[in-house]
């Protein structure tokens, strides 16, 4: 996509390459179930080459530069439903090519020659005061510019490409966004979700992180944002605008986890992102201080944790790294603390308070996972755990819920298979690492409510129904925060 956000009424653009003499595009949105919106007439194909590795590895394309392939624009209807939409290449005239396939379903989303791109109303806040953010700079981090029977793997985190900086662009790994991929987080995470609000009559409106990176105003006409599944990769802009919408009022969930973990530089017209991360180049870690890590205080890291906005951070989390992504997790969920908060109205989960053992939410599914965020915590007298605040979350967040991490290995980059793994540690940081769900209000007269799953796979669990208490304190939460408290 030339970009993935477009507006109704407005155009899209798309830069295609194919050994296909012919091919026609189909169009999906993203719902209660995946619609057929429309079908393109035919185009003419032809085969453009991928730029070669700056490294000179054989075999690589490149993660860092604008692959220029041919545009192609086409009109967005203004009778489209606005949301996530879905685009598919379809082959014409090709021996042994596709022909007619059948449409694509719900249950084959993943996949190549398809992308998804995100349509806007051209009055946000006009059906909803909901937003929900897609984690795109995230998505194109982890893009490897595959294709069918083509594991290019090139991204920022294989065959990265690291710049020195200079000539107004700063030192890092660069990720350009004009690259082929597929799509494969919009059917793990943010499909069965989306499914699941709009089966339930949760209107919402959507944006990308470019969105929130550009418009400093685009929050006002909402209540609450949405971060969903995996939501790594944030610009400064992006946290400047969430948390003065936060001080203003507005309240953000974030069902997701590792969430503002690395801080990216768009560049090259916003085209690309610059981010100054620990990954590998080769066998080797050359390119520390990693500077846009945001917790590590400066000069050797931004400085800022992203506790203060989100009230957790992976550096007290972990991961459940599997041959097999996701991989298996625990499945004992979280251990329930103030069952008589609202959070938890209606569910009748119990938090050992009457002398019985504490339930736990989301026991019996892999809740947990695969990656998690924490605060650091530490027992009362009455055995709750509360966050100490040592690591920068807000002194009024309350813990709602928590599973402790163990085994926990200090070494990221050699994985012990199948157990918890944490990323960095502060040695002044003293309690064990936890899976932390919880929430706080922003100081001050205005300040909204910020609520934090602290796990990847909440919308998932939610969105496929797997547990009905998970899905009674979503509701709970939408229902609570889609209209600012004060």
């Amino acid at each position: 996509m030339g970009r993935e956000s477009v507006t109704l009424g407005g155009e899209m653009t798309l830069h295609i390459s194919t050994d296909a003499p012919r091919f026609r595009l189909r169009f999906y949105r993203l719902g209660a179930t995946l619609a057929f919106v429309g079908e393109s007439g035919e185009f003419p194909g032809g085969v453009h080459p991928a730029p070669g590795h700056p490294d000179g590895l054989p075999g690589r394309a490149s993660p860092a530069d604008d692959w220029k392939w041919p545009s192609i624009t086409l009109p967005v209807p203004e009778d489209w439903n606005q949301g996530i939409h879905l685009v598919e290449f379809v082959e014409c005239g090709a021996p042994g090519g596709r022909g007619n396939p059948p449409l694509l379903d719900p249950g084959h989303l993943e996949g190549y020659a398809r992308e998804f791109f995100v349509v806007r109303p051209r009055v946000p806040g006009s059906r909803s005061r909901i937003l929900y953010k897609k984690s795109t700079f995230t998505r194109h981090a982890y893009n490897r510019s595959d294709r069918p029977g083509l594991d290019r793997a090139v991204s920022l985190y294989d065959h990265p490409v690291h710049r020195p900086g200079g000539a107004g662009e700063p030192r890092g790994h660069k990720v350009s966004l004009h690259r082929p991929g597929g799509v494969i987080d919009l059917a793990y995470w943010d499909a069965p979700f989306i499914g699941w609000l709009e089966r339930h009559g949760y209107h919402v409106e959507y944006a990308t992180d470019l969105d929130l990176h550009e418009d400093p105003g685009l929050l006002a006409s909402y209540d609450l944002l949405l971060s969903i599944g995996h939501d790594e990769y944030w610009s400064g802009r992006m946290r400047a605008h969430a948390e003065a919408f936060v001080r203003d009022g507005g309240n953000i969930a974030f069902l997701s986890a590792n969430t503002c973990w690395w801080r990216v530089h768009p560049t090259d017209g916003n085209t690309a992102f610059v981010s100054d991360t620990d990954h590998h180049v080769g066998e080797e870690y050359p390119h520390l201080p990693a500077t846009d890590q945001w917790w590590t205080p400066s000069p050797d890291g931004v400085g800022n944790p992203e506790n203060s906005l989100t009230g957790v951070s992976f550096r007290n989390g972990g991961m459940w790294a599997a041959a097999d992504w996701p991989g298996d997790r625990p499945r004992s969920g979280y251990t329930v603390q103030h069952a008589g908060h609202w959070i938890y109205e209606g569910t009748g989960l119990r938090d050992g308070s009457d002398g019985g053992t504490p339930d736990r939410l989301g026991a019996g599914t892999s809740l947990i996972g695969y990656e998690v965020d924490g605060a650091a915590y530490a027992y009362d007298d009455s055995g709750i755990a509360r966050a100490t605040g040592e690591d920068g979350t807000p002194e009024s967040f309350l813990i709602l819920g928590i599973h402790v991490l163990e085994p926990v290995h200090d070494d990221f980059h050699h994985f012990k298979w199948g157990h918890w793994n944490t990323v960095v540690r502060e040695e002044t940081i003293t309690s064990p690492h936890a899976a932390t769900m919880g929430l706080y209000t922003a100081p001050g007269p205005t300040g909204g409510t910020v609520f934090t799953a602290g796990t990847t796979d909440w919308p998932v669990i939610c969105g496929h129904e797997q547990d009905p208490a998970v899905v009674r304190v979503t509701r709970n939460l939408l229902d609570r925060l889609r209209h600012r408290l004060r």
